[in-house]
């Protein structure tokens, strides 16, 4: 290990969509040395270049390298228990997903504390994004995250809106708009990919074209164990990389590892409730709710009655129904990771985007190999159930099948957020406070998707990659211009 990186000014574990956010933000100022430790490989090697890059691929099949997998339990008695993948390389989940990058509404910010009012958040949505297809005062024009959407759609998503609209529904223009006051309709998914389909997330946009710094260091293959917390302040943290463990010390650490690989070092490092913590042998260091009420976005999935179509996008339009996203998959899921053979047919997604249940991280075992428990409690609340059963009706009714197709098959979103939520000083859930600090604990920071207070009622990749811009400049003291 270099000595040159023994200690920094500021200190990040993870380089997914927020963490390369906050690196090349904050060592932007050449007088900022940063350290950036991530677990997962980097991008070095072509081919994985190449699979990170391809938007029409989702690399997180059996055989990626690029995710680190963990065993989720979607309902209550573990009936329905799924592999949950994250992405672990540069750009992280941003950088295997399928480029959805829809904001969230006016109406998501509403839990959260002063600073993130709409029009604050609205800021940073226009600063890290240049849309190529709408302009104005809702949209960025000098952002280093390409936006575009589909204007030549596979036939089985042009089906999809053709039912849509002999149903009804009309067409949003502009899903990012937020003065579009339609309230039910399909639309175009803002997409973040170049013009000849560049799959680029906020790795490839700005960690990856930041690394000639003299003053930042990415390390990859480094997982953190755990963080020193001495007197009240986190000091260092230490890892385990190819040269063995290592202590890195930082005047202020910054845990940017996901909702779930975040809440796990809080709690490994004696940041949690303090019950739980106790049981696993761990001393205590500030008591909060980590994982207590995190929240993701149930699906429902129903055979989808065209064929697909290999070589696009995930998802090119989707169909916003109240509370629901109707997602018109434009192939089967085994095609899209290359775990299948031949081509299987594409899914229609029924996702609930505001769910009364929450859902909860619990600690295992002190030791960093174990994975925490994952418990999404799907079926906890009768309503959500009804929701995604109406859901269901509406597609089969949308396509024109009757009789009994048998049951949807359960899934997520794989949006889990909300694990260490940002709050006001009298939120008992608050783990963060509004500049994303732990409570308790000086000298760090959470700045990713544990931070949101509520489910952002659009896929959270959009909003997260904002929060990361915002916590970034607040943490410099900054205005919002950049």
């Amino acid at each position: 290990m270099s000595a040159s990186v023994v200690h920094s000014d500021a200190l990040i574990v993870g380089a997914g969509s927020s963490g390369s956010i906050v690196a090349e933000l904050l060592s932007s100022d050449p007088s900022c040395s940063v350290t950036v430790l991530e677990a997962g490989v980097g991008l070095s090697d072509p081919a994985l270049a190449a699979q990170a890059a391809d938007v029409t691929q989702l690399p997180i099949g059996a055989a990626s390298s690029l995710v680190r997998r963990y065993l989720g339990e979607l309902t209550g008695g573990d009936s329905h228990a799924l592999t949950i993948v994250r992405g672990a390389t540069i750009g992280g989940s941003g950088a295997v997903n399928g480029g959805y990058f829809c904001r969230g509404l006016p109406g998501d910010f509403a839990g959260f504390p002063l600073g993130w009012s709409w029009p604050e958040v609205l800021e940073s949505f226009r600063a890290i994004e240049t849309d190529f297809d709408f302009g104005g005062p809702q949209h960025g024009d000098s952002g280093p995250i390409p936006v575009r959407r589909s204007r030549e759609m596979c036939s089985g998503t042009m089906q999809f809106n053709e039912y849509a609209a002999r149903a009804g529904f009309g067409w949003i223009p502009d899903l990012n708009d937020a003065t579009e006051t339609v309230v039910a309709g399909a639309g175009a998914v803002p997409l973040n990919v170049t013009a000849d389909g560049v799959r680029t997330g906020p790795g490839a946009a700005y960690l990856e074209p930041a690394l000639f710094r003299a003053n930042l260091h990415v390390l990859t293959r480094t997982r953190v164990l755990r963080i020193d917390i001495r007197g009240g302040r986190a000091v260092a943290v230490e890892a385990v990389g190819e040269e063995g463990v290592v202590r890195l010390s930082a005047d202020r650490i910054v845990l940017c590892a996901g909702a779930i690989g975040s809440a796990h070092l809080l709690m490994l490092s004696g940041v949690g409730q303090e019950g739980m913590l106790r049981a696993a042998g761990i001393p205590l260091r500030a008591a909060l709710a980590v994982g207590a009420g995190c929240a993701d976005h149930p699906e429902w999935l129903v055979p989808a009655p065209w064929p697909g179509t290999p070589g696009r996008p995930v998802l090119e339009s989707v169909l916003h129904v109240g509370n629901l996203e109707i997602r018109p998959y434009t192939a089967g899921f085994a095609s899209m990771i290359g775990d299948a053979a031949f081509p299987d047919p594409p899914q229609v997604g029924v996702a609930l985007m505001t769910p009364r249940a929450r859902g909860r991280i619990g600690l295992v075992s002190a030791d960093p190999q174990v994975a925490p428990r994952i418990e999404y409690r799907y079926d906890s609340e009768p309503e959500d159930l009804a929701e995604l059963s109406g859901g269901v009706d509406l597609v089969q009714q949308l396509m024109g099948v009757t009789g009994d197709v048998g049951p949807p098959r359960w899934s997520t979103s794989q949006h889990l957020c909300g694990s260490a939520p940002i709050g006001s000083d009298d939120d008992e859930r608050a783990v963060l406070d509004a500049h994303c600090r732990v409570r308790g604990v000086e000298g760090l920071w959470v700045i990713d998707g544990s931070a949101l207070p509520r489910i952002t009622s659009r896929g959270p990749h959009a909003t997260i990659a904002m929060l990361a811009h915002r916590a970034a400049t607040l943490m410099c003291g900054q205005g919002l211009s950049r």
